[in-house]
């Protein structure tokens, strides 16, 4: 390891003619964490990571990749971070190892196929090594692309939606990966569109259309939310939800199986308790069959939602004046 922080950036803007794609961006990501860069599509996190990586230019702002200047200085900084993208590119004429031994190659690792055996079994993939690339699983190519990857021994791993169309069981195991990589000291930053994922990282960014919104760990991120969160268990299910988006303070919903998840705007979470005890006395008074009605923890999708509607509201008001 260097010592130097693996990613600074501030102030970083970044322009495709028109469209501001990142606006004025200032993050930083430390030794040994996981950071992940969660927004919707359009949010500016794949042009973040091509600008920390040296792939694009900032056009404005500073950006430092391991100590050094990514443009400049993108063949040295390749040797130091290791790079799996949406569509990180196998050779699928090529078997497991062969895959492994041209990327070691590429990077100009010596005695390199100790490192290669050792990245297999991580990844278990050694009962595959003779398999061409083009035969494997979704799952396994990933696998297989995070071992190459990761065969010149990377300081700094970044990873754009690396499990994206990658079965559950899989993106399990991926994940399982990535905790393992991070535990030995490997500092990793990431883009996910899954919240559930974001949620194993140490601290999470925020993105909506190329703003920073927020940036802390997931726990400190719901702490901060300032809307009541309750969970309704009542029956009939579909009248209950019907029910549910006449009352004005209910601002979404969402259903997991028998349980139905109300955000109240403009309700304090102190509130919630209370809230709680007044809609399930409501809906026990319009004639439904109410088994709970209590106040729930806020989910990072919920406190992402809250913010970029929190962000929206403002604009929509200025738009209409």
């Amino acid at each position: 390891m260097s010592g130097e922080q693996p990613v600074r950036v501030e102030g970083m803007s970044r322009r495709y003619g028109d469209l501001l794609a990142v606006d004025d961006l200032s993050l930083d990501v430390r030794q040994g964490e996981m950071l992940g860069l969660i927004g919707p599509d359009g949010a500016g996190k794949t042009t973040t990571l091509k600008v920390v990586l040296g792939l694009l230019a900032p056009s404005l702002g500073q950006v430092r990749t391991c100590g050094l200047e990514p443009r400049a200085r993108r063949r040295e900084l390749s040797q130091r971070v290791g790079y799996l993208s949406q569509k990180f590119s196998l050779y699928g004429d090529l078997s497991v190892d062969e895959n492994v031994a041209f990327f070691a190659e590429i990077h100009g690792v010596a005695d390199w196929k100790p490192r290669r055996e050792s990245l297999l079994g991580m990844v278990r993939m050694t009962p595959f090594r003779e398999r061409l690339a083009d035969r494997l699983s979704g799952g396994m190519k990933q696998k297989l692309a995070l071992a190459c990857t990761l065969i010149h021994t990377p300081e700094l791993l970044v990873l754009d939606e690396p499990t994206t169309g990658v079965d559950p069981v899989s993106r399990r195991d991926f994940w399982k990966l990535l905790t393992r990589l991070k535990r030995d000291g490997l500092t990793i930053l990431l883009t996910t569109p899954y919240l559930d994922e974001a949620e194993r990282c140490e601290r999470v960014a925020f993105l909506d259309r190329g703003r920073l919104l927020d940036v802390d760990t997931p726990d400190a991120l719901r702490s901060r939310a300032d809307e009541a969160f309750l969970e309704v268990v009542a029956r009939p299910r579909r009248r209950v939800v019907d029910y549910l988006r006449q009352r004005p303070e209910v601002s979404e919903l969402e259903i997991f199986g028998e349980r139905v998840h109300a955000t109240l705007a403009g309700v304090g979470r102190a509130q919630a308790a209370d809230r709680a005890r007044a809609l399930a006395a409501d809906l026990a008074a319009a004639g439904f069959e109410v088994e709970a009605v209590r106040a729930s923890t806020p989910s990072l999708e919920d406190v992402f939602i809250q913010k970029i509607r929190s962000r929206s509201e403002p604009q929509a008001a200025a738009g209409r004046a």
